[in-house]
């Protein structure tokens, strides 16, 4: 089942797939969905205490190479909860938002360089809704491992924690593309991590990006 609608839409600049594409893209979404659900996910204690944090939304936070993973995490951790990932509003951001909604993640368009600020709006009003949301700062270009400041505004702005998301993979194809995405291989092991930053030690916008980045670094040695 699809999350409910965001609060508001973004503007109709962002590109979309539709008719015919998306409905090729239905049986690949399936096949994602049951490769998802075959992988063998590993935490601690601590790491599931992390990701099961409901009693407020959080701002997900993941490297861009590390998305295939989005959907599952969701689905395992996240009790169901309704969430929505920021995705560029470019052609290529448009295949991966059909494969999102279809993986029952909902998408918020826009990036840096395209319709920026009515994303971060969406974003905002998508927190104070009560449903979670997720952040890639590396993304949609990279540098890879670069965290751009600017994704920390909206929780900055809303005071919802950073749910920061880890993942290490026994065994896993590369892709040649900007940030060597990564496909874990159907039943592999991916050991995941999480770690929960207060919505109070964002205060400081460089010195939250810092240590944002110097964590999620931490957490996802290749």
């Amino acid at each position: 089942m699809n999350p409910p609608p965001p609060p508001s839409a973004v503007p109709a600049a962002a590109h979309e797939i539709a008719g015919w594409r998306r409905a090729l893209l239905w049986p690949f979404g399936l096949l994602l969905r049951l490769w998802g659900r075959s992988l063998r996910f590993d935490a601690t204690p601590e790491d599931l205490c992390a990701y099961g944090k409901r009693d407020e939304p959080v701002a997900m936070v993941l490297w861009h190479n590390r998305l295939f993973l989005a959907a599952e995490i969701v689905r395992r951790y996240r009790g169901g909860r309704p969430a929505y990932a920021l995705v560029s509003a470019s052609q290529d951001g448009a295949w991966l938002s059909a494969f999102f909604s279809l993986a029952g993640v909902g998408t918020v368009r826009g990036s840096s360089s395209r319709l920026g600020r009515e994303a971060a709006t969406t974003l905002i009003e998508t927190l104070r809704a009560g449903h979670d949301i997720g952040l890639t700062p590396d993304g949609p270009r990279g540098p890879c491992y670069e965290l751009k400041p600017g994704g920390l505004i909206v929780a900055r702005r809303t005071r919802a924690p950073l749910l920061l998301i880890g993942a290490e993979f026994e065994s896993a194809w590369r892709l040649r593309s900007w940030d060597r995405f990564y496909l874990p291989k159907p039943f592999s092991r991916v050991r995941m991590r999480a770690e929960i930053v207060p919505a109070g030690e964002l205060a400081d916008r460089d010195a939250a990006a810092a240590h944002v980045q110097a964590r999620l670094r931490a957490m996802n040695r290749d």
